[in-house]
């Protein structure tokens, strides 16, 4: 029967999502790694060279999605995958002996081509169940992008047991090395235990198979997965440094906390696509987008200092400034107090507020000796607002935004084969792709964006920006249906 899913099938998407989950695991392994080196003064890069070393792995990944996706509706995934895994083990293995930026970064690029099996891995799976259980399948094929946060979680111990707890750092290279034999098995058990099988009608040319790229339907769909799986991938890297700096943990709690993100997220991956097959695609993403618009605004606001023009002092006649004090300005005869900033009690940094504290004082605006006219500023005001919630706020926020993005990734991939059914491989590619690209693009564009307006929180504008374009957007097209449906009634 059409609709029946064969024990076989789950087997299948067993061993998919496992292996997706080593190739995710291995994709996001500079996030931590490189983190570590520069911060224990193995290699002394710039920020420009880290930010590369963290988005050129995510670059290869997503550019050859596309390809990898087109290779196995042609020649089935089995084959596709196990050679994919073989061929991003040897750059993992050589990684173990960089000894300058330029191998580092020729070795990044090559095990990047671990995340092309994201798309393998959509193609392989939808061949093997029905359209009306492709949602749930491919929402728990997702759940291998638990592997970042495996990343996250165990990297930044195993650097500090493999070292010695720093005692002996070039023993970092066993790392790498652990990857790639941990891909090599994936490879033996993958091929063994699984079966190959390729959807009807793929004796199309090269070019008939690119055809659903002129639907801008696809492109669409790309959009929303730039911000729903582009940008789960940049913070599942920007958010270490993130809790470093802002935070300033230690390395092995930053992991651990950011894990926390990235953990949940995959997890919920598998409900957004059952949610997606009982509710609709689209109803669950315009929830997503809403949550992501207000959370992203939210985030922007648990640790940040906004000054302010407070009330100021004006002179209640003409005279002559004769002392200035923390406490009093004095025009001949008359006496102005001060509110000095020191008489402000300031925010402990371990302080559990959750809502923002105001701190006003004034400043003197003129010297000793000045002549003075009524009416005319003595002491400007100054307004100090923080934003200095405790850390667990803020992590409460980005666990919220994660599983929303979860959410979000299974449903943008059940529109998939919903339109384009023996098209998985190249659809389900160029989707990856864009998405993808938005990985690699996030921590480039949240750096400039640091340096630009001096605020981490910058990073969260951004989400929010993006997250109602996506909103508006996908609210036009439904819009647009209701009309549709309207007049053919």
């Amino acid at each position: 029967m059409e609709d029946e899913v064969t024990g076989k099938a789950h087997g299948i998407l067993f061993f998919n999502t496992l292996a997706f989950t080593v190739c995710f695991s291995a994709w996001m392994l500079n996030g931590t790694l490189v983190s570590y080196l520069v911060d224990n003064h193995i290699f002394e890069w710039s920020s420009v060279q880290i930010g590369w070393l963290l988005g050129l792995p995510v670059l290869t990944g997503s550019i050859f999605r596309l390809p990898a996706g087109l290779l196995t509706d042609r020649y089935g995934g089995r084959y596709v995958y196990s050679l994919l895994m073989l061929i991003s083990a040897i750059p993992m293995f050589l990684l173990s002996f960089a000894d300058s930026y330029f191998v580092f970064l020729l070795c990044s690029f090559g095990f990047g081509l671990t995340g092309a099996s994201f798309a393998v891995g959509v193609a392989y799976t939808s061949v093997w169940y029905p359209a009306k259980w492709q949602g749930t399948a491919l929402g728990i094929f997702g759940l291998g992008n638990l592997g970042a946060a495996l990343t996250t979680l165990i990297s930044p111990s195993a650097l500090q047991f493999l070292t010695d707890s720093g005692k002996n750092l070039d023993q970092w290279r066993l790392l790498p090395t652990i990857y790639a034999v941990i891909l090599l098995l994936m490879v033996v058990i993958f091929y063994l235990f699984t079966e190959n099988k390729k959807p009807q009608r793929t004796e199309k040319k090269f070019i008939q198979l690119l055809e659903p790229l002129r639907n801008l339907r696809v492109w669409r769909f790309g959009f929303y997965y730039f911000l729903v799986f582009g940008c789960f991938v940049a913070f599942s890297q920007w958010l270490v440094p993130y809790y470093l700096n802002v935070y300033d943990m230690p390395f092995v709690h930053a992991g651990i906390i950011a894990s926390l993100f990235s953990f949940p997220a995959g997890i919920v991956r598998a409900l957004g696509g059952w949610l997606s097959d009982k509710f609709g695609p689209r109803k669950v993403l315009v929830s997503v987008f809403i949550a992501s618009t207000v959370l992203g605004l939210l985030l922007v606001f648990p640790k940040m200092e906004l000054y302010s023009p407070g009330k100021g002092i004006i002179s209640k006649n003409n005279g002559v400034v004769t002392s200035i004090s923390d406490k009093s300005i004095s025009v001949d005869d008359k006496e102005y107090p001060l509110t000095s900033l020191k008489s402000n009690a300031d925010l402990d940094e371990d302080d559990f507020i959750v809502f923002p504290k105001k701190i006003m004082w004034q400043e003197s605006a003129v010297k000793v000796g000045d002549t003075v006219k009524k009416n005319q500023i003595i002491a400007k005001g100054i307004t100090k607002i923080n934003f200095q919630a405790n850390v667990n706020i803020f992590v409460f926020f980005v666990l919220l935004i994660g599983l929303s993005w979860g959410l979000g990734m299974g449903a943008v991939y059940k529109f998939i084969p919903m339109y384009f059914p023996n098209r998985v491989g190249v659809v389900g590619g160029t989707v990856g792709v864009l998405g993808g690209l938005g990985g690699f693009v996030g921590p480039i564009l949240f750096g400039y964006l640091l340096d630009f307006t001096g605020l981490w929180t910058s990073s969260w504008i951004f989400i929010s920006i993006l997250s109602l374009v996506c909103l508006i957007w996908i609210q036009i097209i439904i819009s647009r249906i209701n009309i549709q449906q309207k007049i053919s009634r």
